[in-house]
């Protein structure tokens, strides 16, 4: 007997498979769930074959159910133009973590990309989306949209739809938008920094809701609007993901960071506190799986730690959490910059649900903080707590054994639970 849906609700997303990174696992996970709880998902995304995709992950396609309908719109993408002009290479992302800001190309770059596209670059997708996203409002008579960004353009999309057809929007944030830690590096003219704050306004006041990913980043759009349409939302673990994996013991005391490491991760004490360890004659490995800007690997090479660094290229998900559970720590950065609090990266409560032992660098009163404390899965430190960070490394080598957190709270991150939540707040 086919299950009854109580409602359908229509996601907007320019982050879909085959696309990888944190991003897209956020409401692929949340269309995995919420049939379970009578609400039907109806994606709307970009075809792959328009798409300026940052990182490519096929295996996360496993999560779509074949019964999803999914539609797909062309774009217009100067991202993807630019790629086959100047080679992907020289395309920024990930914070510019994989090109050199300084060069003159680099600059022109920017500069064109802060000042002619705005909000950002794929906004070219809008008028295929909003063209599409009305037709499926009719076809399957949706009350309710839900747009999520970045790209923050997307939330234009929803902005239109709730101008003209009056539809109950509501808008999720899983960055910061004028205030996030790259902007002054797009190098926007006063004009153009108007318009964007103009726009990013417009949609926190017209939205019916907002959803963020952590209390700072509320706290941080409160100056703007009105508080009493947020809700917090965090991201989360799939319970499924780490049902296959099992935790190996490395062979060297493994220190493990998935992700981008980029010019505003402050990583000079955790740098300093490595170098106490090898002066002490204790081997170690620090891998990093994914993007390091070339300045953070010149840090450790000028430190002498060189041939203790282990750099992967991103892998499939599924691949990265293998890694976490090849550990004997898991190091998590917060990048260095006012208002960093609300930093509440997706890779943190899946180093929660590994159990192997967190070391963070960053606020120690931020969200990542508390989170990590509640969970009782390891501890953060400030940029500068050069001996405590040496300290909690060598009594984790000292044990040398992968770490198991016997704490369960990491448990009420679970993306099903999760899930559950966002369905009591969708109308």
């Amino acid at each position: 007997m086919e299950k009854k849906i109580k409602k359908r609700v229509l996601i907007i997303t320019y982050y879909w498979p085959p696309s990888g990174g944190a991003g897209v696992q956020r409401w692929l996970k949340f269309a995995k769930y919420l049939p379970e709880f009578d609400i039907e998902p109806i994606i709307l995304t970009i075809d792959p074959n328009h798409a300026s995709y940052l990182q490519i992950d096929k295996s996360l396609e496993k999560d779509i159910s074949p019964d999803l309908k999914v539609f797909k719109t062309k774009s217009f993408e100067p991202l993807s133009l630019l790629s086959k002009i100047l080679g992907k290479k020289n395309i920024a992302y990930g914070g510019f973590t994989n090109v050199n800001k300084k060069s003159i190309l680099q600059i022109v770059l920017r500069f064109i990309r802060g000042n002619f596209f705005i909000p950002d670059a794929r906004v070219g997708w809008n008028k295929y989306a909003y063209k599409k996203a009305k037709e499926i409002i009719s076809e399957y008579k949706i009350d309710t949209v839900i747009t999520t960004s970045p790209p923050h353009s997307t939330q234009l999309i929803g902005l239109k739809l709730k101008k003209k057809l009056n539809i109950n929007w509501i808008a999720d944030f899983r960055d910061p938008w004028t205030d996030i830690y790259y902007y002054k590096d797009l190098l926007h003219t006063r004009l153009v920094k108007r318009i964007d704050e103009k726009k990013e306004r417009e949609v926190l006041e017209v939205a019916d809701k907002i959803i963020v990913v952590g209390k700072s980043l509320k706290e941080n759009f409160y100056s703007k609007i009105n508080q009493e349409k947020f809700v917090v939302i965090t991201n989360g673990y799939d319970e499924e993901d780490f049902e296959e994996h099992k935790r190996i013991r490395p062979e060297k005391f493994t220190i493990t960071y998935t992700g981008t490491l980029s010019d505003q991760y402050n990583v000079a004490a955790f740098i300093e506190a490595c170098k106490m360890l090898k002066s002490k004659g204790v081997d170690f490995i620090i891998r990093f799986i994914g993007n390091v800007a070339e300045s953070k690997q010149n840090e450790f090479k000028n430190a002498g730690l060189l041939e203790n660094v282990e750099i992967v290229n991103y892998v499939p998900h599924q691949e990265s959490i293998k890694y976490l559970y090849n550990s004997s720590a898991l190091l998590l950065v917060i990048p260095d910059f006012n208002g960093n609090k609300g930093i509440l990266t997706g890779k943190l409560f899946e180093y929660l649900a590994s159990g192997i032992s967190v070391v963070g660098i960053g606020p120690t009163d931020g969200d990542a903080s508390e989170i990590i404390d509640e969970c009782e899965g390891g501890k953060m430190f400030d940029y500068t707590e050069i001996e405590k960070i040496y300290e909690n490394l060598y009594n984790l080598i000292e044990s040398f054994r992968v770490k198991q957190n016997d704490s369960k709270q990491y448990l009420k991150y679970s993306r099903k639970n999760i899930t559950k939540f966002l369905v009591s707040n969708i109308d």
